[in-house]
């Protein structure tokens, strides 16, 4: 009863890392179209998809950040989180999480309108005070990379040193978290890097024309790279949990597919994640 009730949390995280990355994936494809031609949806839209586009950056990153929170609650302070990680409180915090996500998205949201150039384009007008757009892009830098990172860091670490010195089944779990944070790095670091670099450009640094193309390039090429971790989210996240294995497991038993052999047979020998080695840590906690 009480590893159940715990759980509840990570999956109400779980659900809300689900809604950012969606609301992200949903601007790109008419950010895609604007990269290919120009913006033909209005002004009205301009501002819904942009808003939502920076609400879902934001957002994304932060669950990110409370999932690794959360994990090392379960895993490092297994008995003093009881308490703390039910589903009330996981709900309290997804809460939080949106209302930061919302307010880290200003000044951005407020700026976004349609040029009156022909052919149009959706943008930030900071109507002449061109140094918000610098504080903007190193406000992304700040609150959707080098703070999370350094979240991340230091719950990964603790919960590695502690399964280390745990002496139940550990290398998935150790594994795991080595895979979490190396994709999160390689994904976020080169368009982090590119955006702060792009920032100066903005300042006067690199102001000529080589500079310039040169570093539209590589926002082009590394945005494509941190856009892609929505989609490994669910594999990181989700797939390798032992709960979710054996749910979808029975789920294939009642069906007919006859090529679902291979799946099943996977899902039937996979070793468990950090995620079913805290809650099995936190189901013996329960009998202390």
């Amino acid at each position: 009863m009480g590893g159940e009730q715990l759980r509840s949390m990570t999956d109400v995280c779980l659900l809300n890392l689900s809604l950012a990355d969606l609301l992200l994936v949903i601007s790109l494809p008419f950010l895609a179209h604007q990269a290919r031609d120009h913006w033909v949806f209005g002004d009205a839209m301009c501002k819904l998809v942009l808003g939502v586009y920076y609400v879902g950056y934001y957002s994304g990153i932060f669950f990110i950040t409370l999932m690794a929170v959360d994990r090392y609650l379960a895993v490092v302070h297994a008995v003093h989180a009881l308490r703390i990680r039910t589903r009330t409180y996981g709900i309290i915090a997804s809460i939080v999480v949106w209302i930061a996500s919302i307010f880290s998205s200003f000044p951005e949201v407020t700026a976004l309108k349609l040029s009156d150039r022909d052919p149009p384009i959706c943008y930030r007008d900071y109507q002449g005070e061109d140094h918000l757009r610098s504080v903007s892009i190193f406000k992304m830098n700040i609150l959707g990379f080098v703070v999370p990172l350094g979240i991340l860091f230091f719950c990964y670490t603790r919960i590695l040193l502690k399964l280390l010195h745990s002496r139940s089944r550990k290398g998935q779990a150790v594994r795991l978290i080595v895979v979490v944070m190396v994709v999160f790095l390689c994904c976020w670091a080169p368009y982090n890097v590119t955006l702060f670099f792009w920032g100066l450009h903005n300042q006067g640094f690199f102001h000529d024309c080589d500079s310039s193309k040169s570093l539209l390039l590589s926002l082009q090429i590394t945005e494509v790279m941190a856009y892609t971790h929505c989609c490994l989210n669910p594999v990181l996240y989700v797939f390798v949990g032992e709960k979710f294995r054996r749910r979808f497991l029975r789920l294939l038993s009642k069906s007919p597919c006859v090529r679902c052999g291979f799946v099943k047979a996977y899902l039937t020998t996979a070793s468990g994640s950090v995620y079913s080695h805290a809650s099995s840590m936190e189901e013996r906690s329960t009998t202390v």
